[in-house]
């Protein structure tokens, strides 16, 4: 098991490994000493996809900008890092896993953060609101610049805050990579219930995880969902036998092989696009995003 997974639990359907201890620390060093090892990297697809995404809509509500992103699940920012500035998952992976003799506190690690993404914002810059149960990540986001607005509400037990709700009426794009599973429709349905116009959707789930009730509620709300069907984007290594053998039974589950996916030792995800219907027609997914 590797450093920093507590045990393997059986909270979630197929026994996903417990990365609980790393989700809400002071600051993100511990995340990313974590999942270093285990190859983490569906945040660098997402920041292809999502600034695709965004340059797309920029256009398409170009009376209307900046454009107005919310990132469920957005943990430290790790993914508007990624969309705002110019930046690599590695180079977040250097940062914040390099040993240093005069290692910050995290009040200094926040002041440095600070100067650190400031000089590197791209110009394309979105608003990003962030969303995440954890508290402490959070904060830590907002404190460094990479929230516009972050909330520490879980959605899956509770209405959004009225602040939340504000925040979210001008909502153009929801975006989330690894939460689907966590989050479920409740989530988005407290989303939608929030926004003045439905947004678009793009989320990376797990093949592990079925998206029909998600997807469900976004056509309900007049959304149509596409899969991108010429490949799936690696998520992260298993963290040990226990996981992968309760991956494939899911998967197998779910009608899937993992020939050619998760049977090369990592998650796979599905990417999923969800837009009003004359946009899909306009641009449909494989267009948007040729392979």
């Amino acid at each position: 098991m590797t450093a920093g997974v507590t045990k393997t639990t059986a909270g979630t359907d197929w026994g996903k490994a417990d990365f609980e201890a790393i989700y809400n620390c002071p600051d993100p060093r511990r995340y990313f000493t974590t999942l270093q090892p285990l190859d983490y990297q569906i945040p660098h697809h997402g920041q292809a996809v999502f600034r695709t995404v965004t340059e797309t809509l920029t256009r398409h509500r170009s009376d209307r900008p900046p454009l107005n992103v919310v990132d469920l699940c957005c943990s430290y920012g790790v993914n508007a890092a990624l969309l705002n500035h110019q930046l690599s998952l590695s180079e977040l992976y250097d940062r914040y896993t390099a040993l240093r003799p005069d290692a910050p506190t995290t009040r200094q690690l926040v002041d440095e953060d600070r100067t650190f993404f400031a000089s590197r914002r791209r110009a394309e810059s979105v608003r990003i609101t962030g969303i995440d149960a954890a508290d402490r990540a959070v904060g830590y986001a907002r404190e460094v610049g990479l929230l516009d607005q972050g909330f520490a509400e879980n959605l899956e037990t509770d209405a959004p805050s009225p602040e939340l709700r504000r925040a979210l009426a001008g909502t153009d794009l929801i975006t989330v990579t690894g939460g689907v599973g966590y989050i479920t429709a409740r989530t988005f349905g407290h989303l939608f219930d929030s926004v003045d116009t439905p947004p678009w959707v793009a989320a990376f789930v797990l093949r592990t995880v079925s998206y029909r009730p998600v997807s469900a509620l976004l056509a309900r709300a007049g959304l149509v969902t596409e899969k991108l069907p010429t490949r799936t984007f690696r998520q992260r290594r298993f963290a040990d036998g226990d996981e992968r053998r309760g991956a494939f039974e899911a998967l197998a589950g779910h009608g899937l092989s993992t020939t050619g996916k998760e049977a090369d030792g990592f998650y796979h995800a599905d990417l999923y696009l969800s837009r009003p219907a004359a946009d899909v027609a306009a641009l449909p997914l494989e267009e948007l995003l040729p392979d």
